[in-house]
This record gives C-alpha cells, structure tokens and sequence, in this order.
C-alpha cells in the first residue's frame, strides 16, 4: 500500500481537491487497492470544517465528491505513516520541512515535482480568487496527479 498525503495552509481549497482527483484517478486507473490517500493543512484554521464550497463544485465538475471531508491539521505522526506528503507550494513545503523529524519515512516534497507537463512548480491558493481560479488550480492538480499516479505504477511495476 502506497500512502499519499496532499497538504496546503487550511485543508478547504487545493489539498481536498487533490485527495478527491487523486482518489477519483486511481480508482479510474484501478489502482485503488494498492493507495490510500489523505489531505490536512498546515494551519488549524479550518479544522473541523467542510471544503470550501467552490473546491467542492469544481471537484463535482470533474466527477470527484469531496463533500464529506473535513480538515485537519497535519500531525507529527503523519511522517511517518505517508510515503509522499505533497504540498501545493513553497510556504506549505518550508512549513513542513520544519516539522518534520529528521528520523521521517516520508517523501516531503511539491505535487508538481510530478507533473509531466511543462507548468508552474506551485499551486497557488485559490481562496481568495474567484471560481476561475479553482478550475486552473484544478487543472494542476490533475496534472501533478497524473504524474505521481504513473510513478507510483512505474515503482510498483515488476522488473
């Protein structure tokens, strides 16, 4: 089993959208049995509370419902329970890079890092835009999704 852990500041716009298009991309791609995925914000501000209603109407859009989930804050546990902890930009990254043990399991990096296409190495927050920007952030996501899902194929794939 691959563990997977999307993050950004609050856990309400980019890392429920990820953890749903990811989810929604593996099972598509029947790798849903061999991943477990989950999302959390580096801050405590929306802990508790739905996606943002925007990031649950573009994530509809694209088939995938993030309605049920909830945020939280990542916890020191978590790397070591995730193989990948990905972040959406560089604040989120150097945030993490704080926190995290030095005795981490964890691959602690940017989702984009995986994404094939020739794009920004950030995703930016989209809480303060408008709708527009929910969709071009979830066109990254899908990309950098895209990417790690095919990694995770290729590393799993036999010799």
């Amino acid at each position: 089993m691959i563990r997977v852990l999307f993050v950004c500041l609050g856990n309400i716009c980019r890392s429920p959208m990820a953890e749903g298009l990811f989810r929604q991309m593996s099972q598509r791609r029947g790798l849903d049995s061999r991943v477990e995925v989950d999302s959390c914000g580096v801050g405590d501000y929306h802990v508790g509370e739905p996606p943002d209603p925007r990031a649950m109407r573009e994530a509809h859009h694209r088939e995938a419902d993030i309605s049920e989930l909830r945020g939280r804050v990542i916890r020191s546990d978590d790397f070591e329970r995730f193989d990948y902890i990905l972040c959406m930009d560089e604040d989120n990254l150097q945030a993490l890079r704080r926190m995290a043990p030095e005795s981490r399991r964890a691959h602690v990096g940017l989702l984009m890092d995986f994404a094939h296409e020739d794009t920004s190495a950030e995703i930016g927050d989209p809480y303060f835009g408008n709708t527009d920007n929910f969709g071009h952030v979830a066109d990254q996501i899908e990309a950098g999704c895209q990417g790690l899902l095919d990694h995770i194929e290729y590393q799993d794939a036999p010799d």
